[in-house]
């Protein structure tokens, strides 16, 4: 548009358009701008627009859009030089198919209008499809040639096409002018349509099909342009001195060299900045293939090794033809669905040899195919099993390019332009082959980040107790949540420990510190909670114990600890406390909650500390509630305030414990962005009812064997597990006749408790732990225990402050067991 022109519509009743050469303003084209609904016709006109093609805006919108642009010829490959002769058929779609919807991609092109009545007008256009919720669906941009040539001599050759990265200031114009130009658009609406065309490429004017220009609605010719033009008049002008002609042909070869690679150069600037926003794998694939289509291809899909996308470690070397591919993405224009059932993504596969793919992913060179011919394309896809992919290829340039990193391919790209768009050629083989190099990198980040979460998760997990859900008398919930802002590994853990006499240990810590440190020391910690806990220590005295390994294993470690036990029959918690924070215990009986003061105790790995416990009388269905100071601490405030939010949190009823856990975890606020670990246990103490416990005393004589058979099958009869009589009276004989053969001055006890399993114990005052043997034919001795690790769900032994105790457990029938879990479920 030139200056000083009303950017409103043409009157109605205006004079009747003729088109009349104007003086040209040098170094600007008025630009018409047109929009096309999805029906074909306009619906917006701009005053260019009248002028290039006639109709006022009042005849125009409405009207369909080939009727009011009668053009014909589409822009080739060859360049058009203002010769009177007129444009050259191309290979290219005119605007005529961007008009009627038969192209899904940005054209642009050359064509001379159809007879009007005068002299013929050539026309320069550029034609943008458009998406998203509105009802336009292309933008046409159209420009009188001849004002191009009369305002820049006969000399200079032009042809229309996109800019996608440059450092002209045409974008910007672009964007400024276009809404002013179509005023009877919402701002909503040129908004959309400008931000596409940004997205696609701004219209410009190729010189030599090398330089390109930005083309605005006030478009001033930069200097360069005006320096090549006088560098090919002066060419022209010494063409009797060779040295002088060669000079200035070398000047401006140098100058559109220099152009084109800094256009390139731009775009992967761009490009680079674009991507790895985000160590997360996924999204950077897509980062990479949004960056390129449609900007450098059509088509991309991307491909990369099974182990990279597993965040795996991979063989070195080049791949094979046994090398798995896993389809990752593929990004396109085409129509939608075009690709979908052909090419899956999450499709993994094998590339067979004979194949532009193969080439590359061994090589570790960029491939390029200028032109898929036919006979390639079907022989491309006659090696693809169940499919066929040749008219998606056929006809398209091929550029593959490989994701490198390290020396090593972690994948490719296929790159594919439509027939209608410029081949492939060498510079953009270079081009493709820095921006793989780029996104290779980036990838290669991503992976290794993955790889080291993977890791740290496994690493976790594994140190990291598998808790079962009921113990005896007593069932249990956990939640472990790690930090997230200095790696996923740290040192909190819980534990719960089956002991002697039905009785259950449950244990949290926090190693102080965060990593790979902390978490190996936890896991030495962890252990050596559960070895003393084997055998039978009081829980002040494992406290001390573990103090004294933790001064043996350097002195840049501090841990806290909780350590209670819970004992069903008794109905009493014994606990002892190295710095940990309190637990909450929450009565059923009135849904009180309370912080359960107890001796603090320095932390672990102080030395030299004396640990107490304390004894606290408990009920059945009461809930103890531990947990590490992740889950309470909240920067700037006092740690008062989280246990008491936790203290009053954990009173609330709830369905189920795992209900109970995730309410506190809400209500306390923990986000998934913190820097500590969180590990929390939650423990219903059931109890045992005294009619579910038989004990009886033996004395040190064989014949109590029979005894003791007796005892234990009328007790099961009595409880209604007649059925199980048999196999547990046979156990029983086998280990009251060991303690009978090892027990010194005292009686040996015998207890049967019965909860979702029949628990068996046998102890006596001989400190010797019983070993499972292997006793040979001839042998008297040594199969009892044999017997009960076959016949038995779990068995064990422990030593006791007094002796031994052996133990084992009978599974009881599944109608039983079913009623039973079902009756403990209610909170």
């Amino acid at each position: 548009m030139e200056r000083g022109q009303s950017h409103g519509d043409d009157t109605v009743g205006a004079a009747p358009w003729v088109p009349a050469p104007r003086d040209p303003v040098p170094g600007r084209i008025p630009l018409a701008v047109v929009v096309v609904g999805a029906d074909g016709r306009i619906s917006h006109w701009s005053s260019g627009a009248r002028r290039l093609f006639g109709p006022t805006r009042e005849e125009a919108v409405g009207a369909c859009a080939v009727d009011l642009m009668p053009v014909t010829g589409a822009l080739g490959t060859k360049e058009w030089d203002g010769r009177e002769d007129g444009p050259e058929e191309g290979h290219g779609p005119g605007l005529e198919a961007s008009l009627v919807g038969a192209t899904s991609y940005p054209t642009a092109g050359r064509a001379r209008m159809a007879d009007t009545g005068t002299a013929a007008l050539d026309v320069l256009w550029w034609a943008y499809p458009l998406v998203g919720p509105g009802a336009e669906r292309l933008l046409v941009l159209a420009a009188d040639a001849a004002q191009v040539h009369r305002g820049q001599g006969s000399d200079e050759r032009f042809v229309p096409a996109f800019a996608l990265h440059t450092d002209f200031p045409g974008s910007a114009d672009l964007a400024r002018r276009l809404p002013e130009i179509l005023p009877s658009m919402s701002p909503q609406e040129s908004a959309r349509i400008v931000s596409q065309v940004l997205e696609l490429g701004y219209p410009v004017l190729e010189i030599s099909q090398q330089e390109r220009f930005p083309v605005t609605p006030d478009w001033g010719v930069p200097r360069r342009v005006e320096r090549r033009t006088r560098l090919l008049r002066a060419a022209r002008a010494v063409a009797d001195d060779p040295q002088a002609a060669a000079a200035a042909a070398a000047e401006l070869e140098s100058d559109l060299e220099y152009a084109a690679v800094r256009e390139r150069l731009e775009f992967l600037n761009e490009v680079s900045g674009r991507i790895g926003s985000s160590l997360d794998l996924a999204r950077t694939i897509q980062e990479v293939s949004e960056a390129v289509v449609p900007r450098f291809t059509d088509v991309a899909g991307t491909y990369l090794r099974e182990q990279v996308v597993a965040g795996e470690g991979f063989p070195d070397g080049p791949p094979d033809a046994m090398t798995m591919w896993h389809r990752v993405a593929v990004e396109h224009n085409d129509e939608p669905g075009r690709w979908d059932d052909v090419v899956p993504v999450g499709e993994s596969m094998t590339f067979p040899v004979q194949t532009p793919f193969f080439q590359c992913m061994t090589t570790g060179q960029p491939v390029l195919v200028p032109r898929i011919s036919d006979e390639m394309g079907n022989a491309i896809a006659a090696q693809f099993e169940k499919r066929d992919i040749s008219p998606l290829i056929n006809g398209r340039s091929l550029l593959v390019v490989p994701l490198k990193a390290r020396n090593v391919v972690l994948g490719f790209m296929i790159l594919l332009r439509h027939p209608e768009r410029t081949e492939f050629h060498d510079m953009d083989r270079v081009t493709g082959a820095e921006l793989a190099a780029r996104a290779g990198l980036v990838l290669d980040n991503a992976r290794m980040y993955t790889f080291q979460e993977n890791v740290a998760e496994t690493l976790q997990d594994s140190m990291l107790p598998q808790i079962a859900p009921r113990m005896a008398g007593c069932d249990t919930a956990t939640r472990y949540l790690p930090g997230t802002r200095l790696g996923r590994v740290g040192g909190d853990w819980f534990d719960t420990i089956k002991l002697p006499g039905s009785r259950t240990a449950l244990v949290v810590g926090d190693v102080m510190g965060h990593g790979l440190n902390s978490a190996a020391m936890m896991g030495q910690l962890r252990t050596a909670v559960q070895t003393m806990a084997a055998i039978d220590m009081h829980p002040a005295q494992l406290l001390r114990g573990l103090d004294d390994l933790a001064q043996r294993l350097g002195d840049n470690y501090l841990a806290t600890c909780l350590y209670a036990v819970y004992d069903p029959i008794g109905q009493r918690l014994t606990l002892a406390n190295a710095g940990h924070i309190p637990p909450v215990l929450v009565r059923a009986v009135d849904g009180r909650s309370e912080l359960l003061r107890l001796p603090t105790g320095a932390p672990i790995g102080v030395g030299g500390v004396a640990f107490e416990a304390v004894t606290v009388p408990v009920a059945p269905g009461d809930r103890l509630v531990l947990c590490t100071d992740g889950l309470v601490e909240v920067r700037g405030e006092d740690i008062g305030v989280g246990l008491a939010a936790l203290a009053e949190s954990a009173a609330h009823p709830a369905a189920s414990m795992d209900d109970a856990c995730d309410a506190i975890i809400r209500a306390l606020n923990v986000t998934g962005d913190r820097k500590d670990d969180v590990a929390l246990l939650m423990a219903r103490l059931n109890g045992i009812t005294p009619d579910a416990v038989a004990e009886w005393r033996l004395a040190i004589d064989p014949r109590e064997v029979s005894r003791a058979r007796r005892l234990t099958g009328r007790q099961l009869a009595d409880w209604g597990l007649g059925s199980s009589a048999e196999t547990a009276q046979l156990m029983v004989s086998e280990v009251v006749t060991n303690a009978v053969r090892h027990a010194h001055t005292r009686h040996v006890v015998l207890r049967l408790v019965r909860t979702d399993a029949l628990l068996c114990e046998v102890s006596d005052d001989d400190h010797a732990l019983p070993q499972l043997l292997s006793a040979g034919p001839d042998d008297e001795y040594g199969r009892g225990l044999r017997v009960v690790s076959r016949l038995a769900r779990e068995w064990g032994t422990s030593r006791t402050s007094t002796g031994k105790t052996v133990w084992f457990e009978q599974a009881l029938p599944q109608s039983r067991q079913v009623r039973q879990v079902r009756g403990s479920n209610a909170m």
